[in-house]
């Protein structure tokens, strides 16, 4: 498990929303001390924790936990629905766009 990614992951959640560490742990009942060491990658924090936190953020525990877990299409596709997931239908059509360009072109590693 990288603490680290999963922290930075945290802060930028936290970020997103306009919340202060202290709001943070406040709405999950931990500590302002503990919530800056699991955002550092310093502690490790409970599954307990982990679903407050994920509550609290408006994510999935797979989008926090892609890090961890090897890639698959499963973790993948969690991985593009989390990024869209709050975003305007508009750019949700401009990222298929953008997508289906990328994918238009043939695959050059072969």
């Amino acid at each position: 498990m990288d603490y680290k990614k999963l922290g930075k992951r945290i802060r930028e959640e936290r970020k997103k929303l306009n919340l202060t560490q202290s709001q943070l742990a406040e709405a999950i009942d931990i500590s302002d001390t503990y919530m800056g060491a699991i955002e550092r990658g310093e502690r490790s924090l409970t599954l307990d924790t982990l679903v407050r936190l994920v509550g609290c953020l408006g994510v999935t525990v797979d989008y926090m936990l892609s890090d961890s877990v090897p890639d698959s299409d499963a973790n993948i596709m969690e991985q593009f629905k989390q990024i869209i997931y709050n975003q305007p239908l508009e750019r949700k059509q401009m990222a298929i766009n953008v997508l289906r360009t990328i994918f238009s072109y043939p695959d050059q590693s072969s």
